[in-house]
C-alpha cells in the first residue's frame, strides 16, 4: 500500500515528528524548522480542530517535506487527509473499513499493530508499512524484534512511536524491520505553542545525527 518512493523517504528519514498542533498557521513554521534540522517528513495528528487544515498548510506551502496525517480513524477522514495533500496516513490500530478507503483512494497507510495477529490482519489488505503502537508500554524493542521476526522476509517494515524518548532512538533504529521511530520529543507542545523554532531545529538535527550514527 505504500509507494517505494514513499518508503523510501521514510527510511532515510530515520525519525517522524509526531505532532498535535493546536493553531494552523503554526505548521508552516514548525515545518521549516524541521527541515532546518535535517527531518522530511511529519506526521500531524487529527487530534486537535487544526490537524487537516495544518496538513493542507504543509503540503501546499512546504513541498519538501513529506507530510503524513494521524489517528486517521474513520473512512471520512481517509478522504478528507487525501485531499488537503496527505503524503500518507497513520492509525492507532488496524481497521479493515478504514484500509478499504484508503485503498479505494489511492492513500499509503500504515496501521498500527501491536501482536502478530495484527500484522496479519494488515498483511491481508496489502499493508507492508505498519506502526507499532504504543511501542513502549507494549514491549518495546525486545517486543517488537520477537514480533516481527516472523515477517522480516515479507518486507514488512515497522514505524514504532509511543512513549519513546531521543534516549531510545538508536536502540530501535538496531532493529532491522524498522523504517523510521516516531516521537514527540522532536518537537513538543510548548515549544510549538511558544514559538520555539529554534529549539526544534536544534532537536531534529541531534536525532538525525543518531540516524547516521545508527545507519551508518
Amino acid at each position: 500500500m505504500f509507494a517505494e518512493a514513499t518508503r523510501t523517504r521514510l527510511s532515510a528519514a530515520g525519525v517522524v515528528p509526531v505532532v498535535v498542533i493546536n493553531d494552523a498557521a503554526q505548521a508552516v513554521p514548525l515545518a521549516r524548522a524541521l527541515l532546518a534540522g535535517g527531518v522530511g517528513v511529519i506526521e500531524l495528528t487529527l487530534r486537535t480542530a487544526a490537524g487537516l487544515d495544518a496538513i493542507k498548510a504543509i503540503a501546499t506551502e512546504v513541498p519538501d517535506m513529506l507530510v503524513g496525517a494521524g489517528t486517521v480513524l474513520t473512512t471520512e477522514q481517509v478522504r478528507e487527509v487525501h485531499a488537503a495533500g496527505a503524503a500518507f496516513a497513520v492509525a492507532p490500530g488496524t481497521s479493515r473499513t478504514t484500509l478499504a478507503a484508503a485503498l479505494e483512494v489511492g492513500l499509503p497507510f500504515a496501521p498500527g499493530v501491536m501482536t502478530p495477529s495484527d500484522i496479519e490482519t494488515a498483511m491481508t489488505m496489502g499493508c507492508r508499512m505498519l506502526k507499532f503502537f504504543p511501542a513502549e508500554s507494549a514491549g518495546g524493542v525486545p517486543h517488537l524484534k520477537a514480533m516481527s521476526a516472523p515477517y522480516a522476509h515479507l518486507g514488512v517494515k515497522f514505524m514504532p512511536t509511543g512513549g519513546i524518548k531521543s534516549g531510545q532512538l538508536a536502540d530501535y533504529l538496531a532493529v532491522k524491520t524498522v523504517a523510521a521511530v516516531g516521537g514527540s520529543w522532536l518537537a513538543t507542545a510548548a515549544q510549538i505553542d511558544a514559538g520555539d523554532w529554534d529549539a526544534i531545529t536544534a532537536q531534529a538535527a541531534d536525532a538525525m545525527a543518531i540516524v547516521r550514527q545508527a545507519r551508518g
